[in-house]
């Protein structure tokens, strides 16, 4: 009997820690890139203003353009706000913002210990 419920229970611990682990590497993926963006001497800078445009969304992976999407219908919000509309781990929605900033997709600002990420809207016609 005991060896049933043992067999039910290593399955879940096991997609357990994998989730642990990811949540770790995408922190870790975070801090990186965070580290990079301030690096002076890095190679890869965020590239400036581009347009968030229809076209710029099909042609993202769909996990970046679910995220670019989200961020778009919701104005500013943070990585956790994002991950409770998308379904997501916070620190995988952290990461993938963090890309599409890098990508200059999308504008991050701080505000004490939080990060909103926005998208700047192009103004219509003058």
């Amino acid at each position: 009997m005991s060896k049933d419920m043992g067999l039910g229970k290593k399955p879940v611990a096991i997609l357990e820690k994998i989730r642990e682990n990811l949540e770790r590497l995408n922190e870790k993926m975070e801090v990186m890139i965070e580290l990079q963006k301030h690096d002076r001497t890095g190679v890869s800078q965020p590239i400036e203003d581009t347009p968030l445009d229809v076209m710029t969304l099909l042609s993202m992976p769909d996990h970046l353009r679910k995220t670019a999407m989200t961020v778009c219908r919701s104005g500013r919000a943070t990585a956790d706000e994002i991950a409770q509309q998308t379904s997501r781990a916070r620190a995988v929605e952290s990461a993938y913002l963090n890309q599409l900033v890098l990508m200059g997709y999308l504008k991050k600002e701080r505000t004490g210990r939080k990060a909103y990420f926005y998208a700047e809207r192009e103004t219509g016609g003058e």
